[in-house]
């Protein structure tokens, strides 16, 4: 099974493009440009977060590979081959399967682009340190986990109305690019600003990282235990969801769709 698991993560890394290194670098150079837009934008308006004393492109980049690692992994899980898949045919294969693969294959590519833009960063323009290091990727990993309870949510829902929950999943995505709160500290907003954040776990992840990369800044308004328990919820409800679709999926829906 973990064989299985590691030839279908090394398709998944493949698919973006027929070159697996052209992949790796599209999904590197993605990255880098939605930093570097987030920093034109806040240099040219003037609304730079100073809440946190420290390298404010790490700022920018914790807040980026998380919320990146979190929104792709999703993707891949949603979209994971399912029940009517051809690949389905072959004995050894499951949904299981196809689903650990896809988050496998995501998580790589999201790990292995941090890793090449923070060593560029730190060789050529600055040298960055992390206050805790463990810290830090432990809420990489949480901000994963979330993206595979949150893809098998909707993997389980989308055979039933594809269109609407496509919309759905893409409507989520769409606002965590403001909701994940990336761009702010939370420690600098206001309580009524905070209340439309606070019940976002990718929101949770972010800050919490924050915490564990800067020395000076020590998060007061978000938790890891709400991520946590959030995850195994909807991991809990995906599962169900996951294994009750399956045993009511037919040909006839992926045909329809």
């Amino acid at each position: 099974m973990l064989e299985l698991v590691f030839h279908g993560a090394v398709h998944n890394v493949r698919m973006s493009h027929t070159s697996a290194v052209i992949g790796l670098v599209l999904n590197v150079i993605q990255s880098s440009l939605m930093v570097l837009g987030f920093y034109i934008m806040f240099t040219f308006t003037g609304a730079r977060p100073n809440a946190i004393r420290g390298d404010y492109i790490l700022f920018l980049m914790s807040g980026v590979f998380m919320y990146m690692t979190h929104v792709k992994t999703l993707n891949s899980v949603m979209r994971a081959d399912g029940p009517t898949s051809a690949m389905m045919k072959h004995a050894p294969m499951n949904t299981l399967i196809a689903i650990m693969s896809g988050a496998l294959g995501a998580l790589y590519l999201q790990v292995f682009s941090a890793a090449i833009i923070l060593y560029v960063y730190h060789a050529v323009l600055s040298p960055i340190s992390f206050h805790q290091p463990v810290g830090m990727m432990a809420m990489l990993l949480l901000a994963w986990g979330t993206g595979i309870a949150v893809g098998l949510l909707f993997r389980a829902a989308m055979p039933w109305q594809p269109r609407v929950f496509g919309m759905v999943a893409q409507l989520y995505i769409r606002l965590n690019m403001i909701a994940s709160g990336k761009m702010f500290v939370a420690n600098a907003m206001p309580t009524a600003v905070l209340a439309f954040f606070d019940w976002n776990p990718l929101f949770h992840v972010i800050d919490q990282g924050r915490g564990f990369i800067f020395l000076n800044y020590h998060p007061r308004y978000s938790s890891i235990e709400y991520p946590v328990y959030a995850m195994f919820a909807i991991l809990a409800l995906g599962l169900i969801g996951e294994y009750y679709t399956g045993k009511r999926v037919s040909l006839s829906w992926s045909m329809g769709k």
